[in-house]
């Protein structure tokens, strides 16, 4: 049975030992923007253009506005152990009366990639999906050309 007490505006807060995860919200626009302009190859598989101030600007705005519809669900991504900010990930393609859900539009700064971090993120949002939401499928995709983000689903088994 799905968990019809969900609310999607609620403070969700997921963590563990090394990572800190939280609604993505307008305002963390100012904790992301230099991932936007200093680091524009980590947008090259998005389906969307992020690169820059006013595209950041826009991808946060819609992934909060997909939110508030129940669509998605952003999550701003910390890291705990550097105390700083590393990216972002989300449930996606959320269909509650299918309990089916997408997770991915997941992007780390260059810094934060290969540490370890991705799989206690994806860890989280998945005890979160099935246990929580009470999902029972849950899908990864990537771009096939993404070698990276097809190892980091390699490594958490997810092919």
């Amino acid at each position: 049975m799905l968990n019809t007490n969900f609310d999607f505006n609620t403070n969700i807060i997921l963590e563990d030992d090394v990572v800190l995860l939280k609604p993505l919200q307008n305002s963390d626009f100012a904790h992301l923007k230099h991932f936007a302009n200093e680091e524009p190859e980590i947008w090259k598989y998005s389906l969307e253009k992020v690169s820059g101030e006013q595209n950041l600007k826009q991808y946060i705005a819609k992934a909060v506005k997909s939110r508030e519809e129940k669509k998605e669900f952003p999550f701003l991504i910390i890291d705990k152990r550097k105390n700083e900010y590393a990216g972002s990930s989300r449930f996606y393609d959320i269909q509650l009366e299918n309990k089916t859900l997408l997770l991915g539009f997941t992007w780390y700064g260059k810094e934060f990639q290969r540490t370890g971090l991705n799989k206690h993120c994806k860890f989280l949002m998945l005890q979160f999906a099935f246990e929580v939401l009470e999902m029972e499928r849950v899908e990864f995709r990537a771009d096939n050309k993404n070698l990276r983000s097809i190892q980091a689903m390699e490594k958490l088994a997810a092919l």
